[in-house]
């Protein structure tokens, strides 16, 4: 099987660089489509689905493989050899951040930057470490996806996007959502939502964005500035938005963030 028809890869823009783009749980590469093509004049854009979700073929979801997200940071690298020009900075939201990172710390000679779109290394609260959830809180909401996980869908796609002046966005996340192959949405949501990967934040050599959201149920301010603090080159940037979801619900703010962490890379 290709690696293009495995992850369903489409490149697009020419550069001397390339920037990829790994979408977060439920979506698919399309929810770039607001970002990405604001930077198609100075990079190779890669756009790609996790496998297991959008395009991406479906019988090469191996739960084995796909039970950490290691497996997917390998399939990052694997598109990233494949697909990429020159040096590479990679675009990641919510768990494709955690990916990234994970590739980044794997291959960091492949990596010049990562942007982090609402990350998080750890959902669950652990004595100061606040992610956000308690552990009987992730435990309800995967029992609830296990047992009706369109109702699920259509309930926490509107939580998850916020925007409340921008009702259909909500509308479209619910839909992606809704046609993810619901048995591997299930496996993927327990393998995301129960992941910790704080020990490796110290060993990311790679700079890095961590872009976040005032007001995110998924990924609040605390887990940013426990990022920032713990990756030694970091830069944090928090955004005016509502939501987990600021490159469509906010894409001139993230471009503007992007573009000046860029700037200020290559100065």
């Amino acid at each position: 099987m290709s690696i293009q028809a495995r992850n369903n890869v489409r490149t697009v823009g020419r550069g001397p660089a390339t920037m990829v783009f790994g979408h977060g749980f439920g979506c698919d590469q399309h929810m770039w489509r607001l970002l990405a093509p604001q930077f198609e004049g100075r990079f190779k854009t890669v756009l790609f689905d996790l496998v297991g979700s959008g395009r991406s073929d479906l019988s090469a979801y191996d739960t084995d493989k796909y039970g950490t997200l290691q497996g997917h940071a390998a399939d990052l690298i694997e598109v990233i050899d494949e697909f990429a020009e020159g040096p590479v900075v990679f675009v990641g939201h919510s768990v494709s951040a955690c990916i990234g990172m994970l590739a980044s710390t794997t291959a960091p000679e492949r990596f010049k930057a990562q942007i982090m779109v609402g990350p998080s290394p750890c959902y669950i609260n652990d004595g100061d470490y606040i992610g956000g959830f308690t552990r009987p809180d992730i435990d309800d909401l995967l029992n609830t996806l296990e047992r009706n996980y369109l109702g699920w869908s259509s309930t926490m796609a509107p939580a998850i996007m916020g925007s409340p002046e921008q009702p259909e966005l909500s509308v479209e996340l619910t839909n992606s959502f809704c046609r993810t192959d619901p048995e591997i949405a299930k496996h993927f949501a327990r393998v995301t939502f129960l992941s910790d990967h704080r020990a490796e934040l110290s060993q990311v050599t790679t700079p890095s964005l961590i872009l976040q959201c005032s007001d995110d149920i998924i990924a609040p301010q605390s887990v940013g500035q426990y990022m920032h603090r713990t990756m030694p080159r970091s830069t944090l940037r928090i955004i005016d938005n509502v939501g987990h979801c600021p490159h469509l619900s906010a894409p001139s703010a993230s471009a503007d963030a992007m573009g000046e962490f860029l700037r200020q890379l290559e100065s």
